[in-house]
């Protein structure tokens, strides 16, 4: 097996942009990119560009009446009778409006994270990286939740079918992960573990700890649906023991993971209040585990977040800063206010609506203290144990 990781991306994937008033903007993906070239942690050799994903791929995990509607309404100017198909589609709301060009750019996203795991399936890489990828929301024959096509489920499925590998789906996004959950619901060869804010009060409603697999699969989908006003500890310790104890249970064959960073305090579409170290001590576990159990088999994929200036480029740079390994990591540990590159921070500042926060780790020290945290800790605690009743 090579020793590298490898940084899948293009610059045609910020095209997946469905307006200008959208909060899906990848101008995060640019940003971060920047970051990790500005401090001097992205090679050119660590770089694999993405392909597009073909119809076959596509359809392990999308209707074929689905990928139709797609297509047709990315057209400059769809035909009538396709745009008063839309809404049977998920693809005229706010969330997810058709625009052109949808098919070809969601389908690189899509051959992205294919390549990812192809790349680790096969050895050539121990980790792959793809931040364009993590659309966990899109359904089998839906779009929704900003996504259009499910590069997440689509990866899954060529690991599963090209090397016959159990695979560990690992989602931190703050919303829960719907879409690759349904995919799987009934595949006890697929396992998905979602963290997230709870649907009591946060799209997409759904992944609640009953929410467990079918059949065969009965014990293989779990999900830890956290308080609103979460912080670092409850989060982390929600998460460690759930997944530590999953992937031994398990024993996949990689982990496949989603690191959609808005549970972070400054996301403005949720309600959890995390910070920057969570998005350091996740990979770091994730990455532990998978030497562990999977002789290092890990894909990451990007996902949500909508706080592009201040969380998005510091939290996508601190995975590729684990996966890769850079001393930067451990000079954290001593180091907690350790500065970001200033020519980072000169570029991007006169852009920003907002202070950009200048170190790696946020000053936690000086945010207000949430009322209600041991309520809500011992709230996430027994919701923890029960998602951890019934794990296979």
């Amino acid at each position: 097996m090579a020793s590298n990781p490898v940084f899948i991306y293009d610059d045609e994937e910020i095209h997946y942009k469905f307006n200008e008033d959208h909060p899906f903007n990848q101008d995060r993906l640019v940003m971060t990119v920047d970051l990790l070239r500005k401090a001097g942690a992205l090679p050119d050799n660590a770089l694999w560009a993405p392909r597009f994903a073909t119809d076959s791929e596509l359809l392990r995990v999308h209707a074929p009446a689905y990928i139709e509607a797609v297509k047709a309404l990315s057209a400059s100017v769809p035909e009538e009778r396709w745009v008063k198909e839309a809404a049977r589609f998920g693809l005229d709301t706010d969330d997810t409006p058709f625009f052109p060009g949808m098919h070809d750019v969601t389908a690189k996203i899509v051959g992205g994270s294919i390549t990812a795991a192809e790349l680790v399936m096969s050895g050539q890489a121990p980790h792959a990286l793809h931040l364009g990828g993590g659309l966990h929301h899109a359904l089998q024959s839906k779009g929704a939740g900003f996504c259009v096509y499910n590069d997440a489920s689509a990866a899954i499925a060529h690991a599963k079918e090209t090397y016959g590998a159990k695979v560990l789906y690992v989602d931190t996004d703050v919303h829960h992960g719907d879409g690759v959950q349904w995919s799987f619901y009934a595949d006890p060869q697929v396992c998905t573990l979602s963290i997230h804010e709870t649907g009591k009060f946060l799209f997409p409603g759904t992944g609640a700890v009953n929410e467990r697999g079918e059949g065969d699969a009965f014990g293989t989908s779990i999900n830890v649906p956290v308080e609103p006003y979460t912080e670092d500890e409850s989060w982390l310790e929600c998460f460690g023991e759930v997944l530590t104890e999953t992937i031994a249970r398990f024993q996949p064959d990689v982990i496949i993971s989603q690191h959609g960073c808005d549970a972070h305090a400054f996301d403005p579409l949720a309600h959890v209040h995390c910070s920057m170290r969570v998005y350091k001590a996740m990979p770091e576990l994730i990455h532990s585990l998978a030497h562990q159990w999977c002789e290092g088999r890990w894909v990451a994929l990007g996902g949500g977040g909508y706080d592009i200036w201040r969380v998005v480029p510091r939290a996508w740079s601190l995975l590729w800063l684990v996966m890769s390994e850079q001393a930067v990591i451990p000079q954290l540990a001593a180091q907690p206010q350790l500065r970001l590159p200033q020519a980072w921070l000169d570029a991007w500042q006169s852009k920003s609506p907002v202070q950009l926060v200048d170190t790696w780790l946020d000053p936690v020290d000086a945010w207000a203290p949430i009322p209600r945290r041991q309520v809500i800790t011992e709230k996430n605690r027994q919701t923890k144990d029960l998602s951890m009743m019934y794990l296979k």
